[in-house]
């Protein structure tokens, strides 16, 4: 059985559960196709509301982006609010917005309700800007706090300064109610919770097809077959040519990560806060102390689905040309990991026909949006609620093949150049 890559979270994994492949057959009201959180949190979700579900997931439970992510929890997508309004009504878009503030709560009642020791979960998340920009920030802090209730605070460039040594940065907003944790060991964590409930995980079981059977669906695997009256599709980066119709919908994006050797007395003379860092940059610099006294710095992306020879150098120079004072630390692992994306950059959930549906492309923002996804997926299944349908404006588009993907990356590189220009 493969097993995880080497990263800060597999070093620091909790209970390593490993769960069987399926071998025969099994009938369940829901087969769940990938074992991240979009699959794990749908299928907590129907299990707490008595449905018999099952899980198969080609790998290790989260063993793509799902468990290697920078382990951000907060409210928002990929897209802003603006970009949203642009496809429907403002009232909607409201709507939506709140349902990623809902996904925080549920990530945060599940550790909670289920006492994840290994989760380390600490509070508050810090978006710094690289330029002066205060007006912008401070409007968008009084609409944010008075439309939805955010305790979104303003810190000035003396405040950032005193808790980021770097001469990079000049305002920024503290948000108390988000938090950063191990994203892992949280999904590990859902994973048991669905067992107790007496659900089905299986891994190193890929869907090697699926098709209609009367009323049902026949999922088939090396193994055996699942007969399933829904079946779910949370691929992500990984997703195969088993859902042709999500994989052109959807653009793999990679992203970088590394950990730096213990800092000892040298974190205090780079980062002095326990919240986490992310910056306002298209694919900026996001990043946390974890371990007590590492680093865990993530950023870039790139539709190169390959690694870089020289990965950890990569994300170094980025780092030391934040934090100078950087420059002889050593970093003990570096890792990518792909995610997907739409290219309207907002996570893709409905249903495809009668029985079948899907929760995709929640790359960027996923820890919150793959939460809520599972949730109004699971209530569409129950006839509880068709949340699901606020987010029909973002649909299954064509990601344009390879062109989608050039374009993707060149879009990149004008943003970069773009931010450099204002920084300057």
């Amino acid at each position: 059985m493969s097993g995880y890559i080497d990263t800060y979270y597999r070093r620091t994994l909790g209970n390593d559960q490993r769960y069987p492949a399926l071998a025969g057959d099994l009938a369940v009201d829901a087969c769940i196709i990938g074992g991240g959180l979009a699959g794990l949190s749908t299928a907590l979700e129907l299990a707490r509301r008595g449905r018999q579900v099952a899980v198969i997931e080609q790998n290790r439970v989260a063993w793509g982006a799902s468990g290697r992510n920078g382990g951000f929890v907060t409210a928002g997508y990929s897209t802003g609010l603006d970009n949203i309004r642009k496809r429907m009504n403002a009232a909607d878009a409201d709507s939506l917005y709140r349902l990623s503030m809902e996904g925080v709560e549920i990530v945060r009642e599940n550790i909670a309700a289920l006492g994840m020791a290994g989760a380390d979960v600490t509070p508050g998340i810090l978006r710094v800007i690289r330029h002066d920009g205060a007006d912008g920030l401070k409007t968008y802090q009084a609409e944010m706090n008075t439309r939805f209730g955010e305790k979104l605070a303003f810190r000035d460039r003396a405040e950032v300064q005193a808790e980021l040594v770097s001469d990079a940065y000049h305002q920024g907003l503290y948000d108390p109610d988000a938090f950063h944790f191990h994203p892992l060991n949280y999904a590990r964590a859902i994973a048991a919770e669905i067992v107790r409930l007496g659900g089905a995980v299986f891994e190193e079981t890929a869907a090697t097809s699926v098709a209609r059977h009367g009323a049902a669906h026949v999922i088939g695997t090396a193994g055996g077959k699942i007969t399933a009256q829904h079946v779910v599709f949370a691929g992500g980066g990984y997703t195969d040519a088993v859902a042709k119709q999500l994989q052109r919908a959807y653009l793999p994006i990679a992203t970088y990560v590394l950990l730096t050797e213990k800092l000892g007395d040298l974190l205090q003379q780079t980062i002095r806060t326990k919240a986490a860092i992310g910056d306002d940059r298209r694919a900026g610099d996001y990043y946390r102390v974890v371990d007590g006294d590492r680093i865990l710095w993530g950023g870039r992306i790139t539709t190169r689905t390959a690694d870089p020879q020289d990965l950890a150098n990569v994300l170094r120079r980025q780092m030391i040309g934040t934090y100078p004072q950087l420059k002889d630390v050593k970093i003990e692992a570096a890792w990518s990991g792909l995610m997907s994306y739409a290219r309207h950059l907002m996570p893709q959930i409905g249903r495809l026909e009668e029985g079948v549906w899907y929760g995709t492309a929640f790359g960027g923002h996923g820890m919150n949006t793959t939460a809520i996804g599972g949730k109004v997926i699971a209530q569409g299944i129950t006839g509880e609620s068709d949340r699901y349908r606020l987010y029909a404006p973002f649909g299954l588009d064509w990601n344009g093949g390879p062109f989608g993907r050039a374009a993707v990356q060149l879009t990149y590189w004008a943003y970069q150049a773009m931010d450099a220009w204002r920084e300057r």
